[in-house]
């Protein structure tokens, strides 16, 4: 899978394919030893491991967009239902030089968009009903060159895949010590055999997740950044981009806790988090860069656009 912005005027980001192509390298690994513990663990049960885990990997893979769209509550609409928000990212599509991708709405007041989809040519970019109604044009158009620039380097399904792998291994570890593939042979080995598993299985799942958790926040957190990059250098405007930040992460401060706590498990996916770090140490595990990181780089990019 080319990590490139292949057919796109979108500014090429070597940095971000770097990471990604680390990250998918790292996390790919950490997999691969983790079926093989599986494996060497539940001899008998090996299969079926197989079996699972790749099923379940492809599944993912191939239909993400479906997922995360019914997850959000995306639904795609026409150009006739939402003729601004089609023609703004028709105007993108044209001067990025990319395929357009399908156009979706999700009925949300929390201010927000994303971009899903394994490959330009099957992404969608949704909005949701509360960003459109409070984003001046220039803003939107802002927001959605940011989504489409992660849709042209490919970042999304980097995204999906790169997170997906570290839930398996909570979900084959669960199959693992729940499913009654334990034990093969006499009864004493089989006991024994099942004792070293329940304790050396959640171990290594839980160290899998963890070292996937954080090769994943730092590929988003860069990734975010790359996205405000290109998108201020396609459409010009970092301003407009900034202005949008602003106000979409003070909107959404306002926006009920219980709703953002429901919305924080797709924060990686987000335009801005549902809910931010506070402070430094949580900005470790957060999937966004702080709001002034943002937007000291855009008024770097406004003052270089300026000379």
């Amino acid at each position: 899978m080319s990590a490139s912005p292949q057919h796109s005027r979108f500014a090429p980001d070597r940095g971000l394919t770097g990471r990604m192509v680390t990250t998918m390298f790292l996390i790919g690994l950490l997999y691969v030893g983790f079926t093989g513990v599986l494996i060497a663990l539940l001899r008998g049960a090996w299969p079926l491991i197989v079996l699972i885990s790749g099923g379940l990997f492809v599944a993912q893979f191939w239909f993400s967009d479906k997922i995360t769209e019914r997850a959000m509550g995306a639904h795609e609409v026409t150009p006739e239902q939402y003729p601004q928000l089609h023609g703004t990212i028709d105007r993108l599509c044209a001067l990025a030089d990319m395929p357009k991708p399908r156009v979706a709405v999700a009925n949300n007041d929390m201010p927000n968009a994303f971009a899903t989809g394994r490959k330009p040519e099957k992404a969608v970019v949704c909005v949701t009903t509360g960003m459109l109604r409070r984003l001046e044009p220039e803003e939107l158009e802002g927001v959605l060159a940011h989504e489409l620039s992660h849709v042209a380097h490919r970042d999304v399904a980097v995204m999906t895949i790169a997170g997906f792998l570290g839930v398996l291994a909570g979900v084959m570890t669960r199959i693992a010590l729940y499913g009654g593939f334990m034990g093969s042979g006499n009864r004493n080995s089989s006991d024994s055999n099942t004792a070293i598993a329940m304790l050396i299985i959640p171990v290594v799942s839980m160290v899998v997740y963890a070292i996937s958790f954080l090769l994943t926040r730092l590929l988003s957190r860069y990734r975010e950044l790359a996205a405000d990059r290109a998108a201020a250098q396609l459409t010009g405007r970092p301003s407009a981009l900034a202005s949008a930040l602003t106000k979409v992460t003070g909107q959404i401060a306002a926006i009920p806790s219980e709703d953002l706590r429901k919305a924080q498990a797709y924060n990686a996916f987000y335009f801005a988090p549902a809910l931010s770090a506070r402070d430094a140490a949580t900005q470790l595990f957060s999937t966004h860069p702080s709001l002034e990181t943002r937007l000291e780089q855009l008024g770097r990019i406004s003052a270089q656009l300026g000379q």
